[in-house]
C-alpha cells in the first residue's frame, strides 16, 4: 500500500472516530472591551473625545510657532509640551483601539462598521490640530535640539522619541500638504483598505455542499484528506477569481497612492519608507534577502520534493503544501492544552513571561473563536499604555494554531513590559517586535518537539 493511501485511510479512521468530539475545543475567550470603555455610547468614552479635542486645540494655541524658540531657551517647557502631547496621544489611542477591536471582532455588523468610521473622523480631526507638534519639532536645527536634550533631563528623557522622529526629516513637506495628506487618508488609502478587509471577511466557500467563511476553508487546506484539500483550494481560488476586478482595482489603486506619496516626499525606492518605518538599512535588507534566495534549493525545495516522496506523489500539487505527513494524523488540540502548552513553555524560560502572558487568559484579553464577521488572521494589539494589549486568533485547534497564539502572545508580553517606556516610546520597528513574538514561537515550538520525542520513547 502506498504511503498516500495508508495516510488517507487512517485519517479517514481517526476523524470518524472522533467526529463526535476530536472538534470540540473547549471552552474558548473573547476579549472584554470595558477594559478601554463600557460602550460605544458611555460617558466615558464622551469626555475623553471632548478632553481630547479641547487638550489638541489648547496645546496648538500654546505651542505652535513656538517649539523652536523653547527648545533653544526654555527646554523644560519643551519637555513639559512634549509630555501633554504624549498625554493626548494615550487618550486618542484609547479611542482608536476601542474602535478598531470593536469593528474587527465583527466587521459585518453595520453598527460596529458606523462607530468605527465616526470615530476616524473624530480622530483625524483632533489630530489635524495636533499635526503641527511633530512637523514643527523637526524644524528645530539640530545643534539647538542636541543642546536642550544634554541640558535638561526631562526632555532627555524622549531622547529615544526625538531622534526617530527626525530621522523622517528628510521627507517632511510643507504644512499644508502634510495636512492634506493626513485628512484625506480616511477617503483614500484607509478607505480602500477596509474595502478589502470588509470584502475579505464578507467571502463565502462552499466546499462539499458546506458554506464556510475563509478561516474554515483555509483550515481545511491541513486537511489529512486530500480530496479536502482540493476542494477548499478549488473553492478559494474560485471565489477570488470572482473577485478579481474588485481586489485587481484596490492593489493598483494601493500601489498608486503609495508611488504619488513616495514621489512627493522624495523616496527613490518603493521599499525606502518601510525601511525608515523599521529602523534598518536598505543594505542589510538586501543582504537578508540574497541570503534567503540562495537557500531556495537546500530549504524549500529540498523540502518539498521530500515531501512528495514521503506522500507517495512525483509532485506535490498547492493544496498539497500544508498537508499532515503520512502516518501521523494532525490531531485536534483543545484550548485548555494549547493554554498549558505555550505558558509552559514561557514558564520554562522565565517565571515573569508565563505570570504576564497567563494574564490574557484569566482577564479575557484574548479572543480566540473563529465568527462569522471577524477579521480573518491574528494580532496583538498593543492599545496604549494606560491600557493593556489584546490579541486576536482564530483558533482551530491545529499546531500552528498554538504556535500562532505563542507568537502572538509573545507581542503581547513585549507590549506589556514595554508599556512604562509611555504611549510616545513603547511603541517599536518591526525588526524588534517581531523578534519578540519570533521568540515566544520559538520556545513553544522546542517544547512541542520536546514532547513529541517523549511520547515516541515511551512507545
Amino acid at each position: 500500500m502506498s504511503n498516500l493511501r495508508k495516510s488517507q485511510e487512517q485519517a479517514a479512521a481517526v476523524m470518524e472516530a472522533g467526529k463526535s468530539g476530536s472538534a470540540d475545543l473547549g471552552r474558548m475567550p473573547e476579549w472584554q472591551l470595558s477594559d478601554l470603555y463600557p460602550g460605544a455610547d458611555s460617558s466615558e468614552l464622551k469626555r475623553d473625545l471632548e478632553t481630547a479635542t479641547a487638550g489638541a486645540r489648547n496645546l496648538k494655541a500654546a505651542c505652535q510657532g513656538a517649539l523652536a524658540g523653547l527648545a533653544a531657551n526654555d527646554p523644560a517647557a519643551l519637555a513639559t509640551a512634549i509630555r501633554d502631547y504624549e498625554k493626548l496621544q494615550d487618550v486618542l489611542g484609547r479611542i482608536g483601539s476601542y474602535a478598531g477591536l470593536l469593528y474587527f471582532g465583527d466587521t459585518s455588523n453595520p453598527v460596529n462598521a458606523k462607530f468605527f468610521g465616526d470615530m476616524q473622523e473624530r480622530l483625524t480631526n483632533i489630530g489635524t490640530d495636533l499635526l503641527f507638534f511633530t512637523l514643527e519639532l523637526n524644524r528645530v536645527e539640530d545643534a539647538v535640539i542636541e543642546r536642550a536634550m544634554s541640558s535638561e533631563p526631562a526632555l532627555a528623557h524622549y531622547r529615544p522619541w526625538i531622534e526617530d522622529l527626525r530621522r523622517e526629516k528628510p521627507y517632511q513637506l510643507d504644512d499644508k500638504l502634510e495636512e492634506l495628506f493626513h485628512e484625506k487618508y480616511q477617503t483614500g488609502r484607509g478607505a480602500w483598505n477596509r474595502l478589502f478587509d470588509e470584502t475579505m471577511t464578507g467571502l463565502t466557500f462552499v466546499v462539499d455542499g458546506e458554506e464556510l467563511t475563509l478561516e474554515p476553508t483555509l483550515n481545511l487546506l491541513s486537511s489529512p484528506l486530500e480530496p479536502k484539500r482540493r476542494a477548499a483550494a478549488e473553492a478559494i481560488a474560485g471565489v477570488l477569481q470572482e473577485n478579481a476586478r474588485l481586489f485587481t482595482l484596490v492593489t493598483n489603486t494601493l500601489a498608486k497612492d503609495k508611488e504619488i506619496s513616495d514621489r512627493w516626499r522624495g523616496f527613490k525606492d518603493v521599499a525606502d519608507a518601510r525601511h525608515l518605518s523599521n529602523a534598518v538599512e536598505p543594505e542589510v535588507v538586501a543582504a537578508l534577502v540574497e541570503a534567503v534566495r540562495a537557500k531556495y534549493p537546500v530549504t524549500a525545495h529540498r523540502y518539498y520534493a521530500m515531501k512528495a516522496k514521503w506522500m507517495g506523489m512525483k509532485k506535490l500539487s498547492h493544496w498539497d503544501r500544508n498537508a499532515p505527513l503520512p502516518d501521523r494524523p494532525e490531531r485536534t488540540i483543545g484550548w485548555d492544552e494549547a493554554r498549558a502548552t505555550v505558558l509552559g513553555a514561557y514558564r520554562n524560560f522565565a517565571p515573569r513571561m508565563a505570570d504576564i502572558a497567563g494574564e490574557f487568559f484569566d482577564k479575557n484579553w484574548i479572543d480566540a473563536p473563529v465568527r462569522p464577521g471577524k477579521r480573518s488572521g491574528a494580532f496583538a494589539h498593543p492599545t496604549v499604555p494606560s491600557a493593556h494589549p489584546y490579541v486576536l486568533l482564530n483558533y482551530q485547534g491545529k499546531a500552528r494554531d498554538v504556535m500562532t497564539l505563542a507568537h502572538e502572545l509573545g507581542h503581547g508580553v513585549h507590549q506589556v513590559l514595554a508599556n512604562a517606556q509611555g504611549p510616545l516610546m513603547a511603541p517599536t520597528p518591526l525588526t524588534l517586535a517581531e523578534t519578540a513574538s519570533v521568540f515566544g514561537e520559538m520556545l513553544t515550538f522546542k517544547a512541542l518537539l520536546a514532547e513529541a520525542k517523549d511520547k515516541r520513547e515511551k512507545k
